[in-house]
């Protein structure tokens, strides 16, 4: 059962710091329901820990947005109980999992724990290994959810659709570099992983047009190109139209020929 001791003697403080700190009448409210809620909770024997306080309000079936509100709330008074910390505005909590590795078999977590290991022996940054670890994570949890819970039965067809969203969308382009990185580093431990090294998809590399423009200017622009009597000839209001709403380079169309006109 919880240990309310400690909560039960010192929850005023809590909500004394959260009042001086300028929180909002309605946030306090809440914090304190939540705590009057934990309290009775624990008084009956339901409960046996925050997460499963947490779990409650699951099973009540709260929308998603509440849910993360009820996180947030129980994080704050958690982090008072347990730790002494009083909110800061940012988000803590300890009593759920985070991320996707706890949810994955004994077989992808190995893979997770061996990559992160490899790379902090290469002197790779936490930052960085952190953000390959997530990023597989989550792509072995998608092929776990296929039915797939073993690296040699991993087939291109379940890469694929751990790329691909139920609508047919591609998805998890920006994540490939990361999963990549993660089962090569893997390959000395689980000889599988370059297999499915050469079943991640090709994407092509991506470069954003950097908008130097502002909408006043691309409209004067636009008014001089549609004027007739601006003095532009036909091949210079070409020209105008090409660069700005193509975005081709001046080389390029200065080497165009009919043959590119369709």
């Amino acid at each position: 059962m919880v240990d309310t001791t400690n909560l039960r003697a010192n929850y005023l403080r809590l909500i004394s710091h959260m009042e001086n700190a300028a929180y909002s009448q309605d946030y306090v409210a809440k914090v304190k329901r939540e705590i009057k809620n934990i309290l009775r909770l624990a008084d009956s024997g339901k409960v046996l820990s925050y997460a499963d306080v947490y779990r409650k309000h699951e099973q009540v079936g709260r929308p998603r947005y509440a849910l993360i509100e009820k996180r947030t709330i129980l994080g704050a008074i958690e982090q008072f109980d347990m730790f002494g910390r009083y909110p800061d505005g940012t988000p803590k909590q300890t009593f759920l999992p985070q991320g996707s590795l706890h949810l994955l078999c004994a077989e992808y977590k190995a893979v997770i724990d061996y990559s992160i290991e490899a790379e902090r022996k290469r002197g790779k940054k936490d930052s960085s290994i952190r953000n390959q670890s997530n990023n597989a994570s989550v792509f072995l949890l998608t092929l776990q959810r296929l039915g797939v819970c073993h690296l040699a039965d991993v087939t291109e067809k379940n890469v694929l659709q751990a790329f691909t969203a139920p609508d047919g969308q591609i998805i998890r382009q920006s994540c490939k570099p990361q999963i990549a990185a993660v089962l090569h580093a893997c390959i000395p431990a689980f000889t599988a992983c370059e297999k499915i090294l050469t079943f991640l998809p090709a994407f092509r590399k991506k470069h954003k047009n950097i908008q130097y423009l502002t909408a006043e200017e691309i409209e004067k622009i636009q008014k001089v190109l549609s004027d007739g009597s601006s003095g532009l000839t036909l091949r210079d209001k070409a020209i105008g139209t090409l660069a700005l709403y193509t975005g081709l380079r001046g080389c390029d169309i200065t080497s165009m020929t009919m043959d590119a006109i369709d």
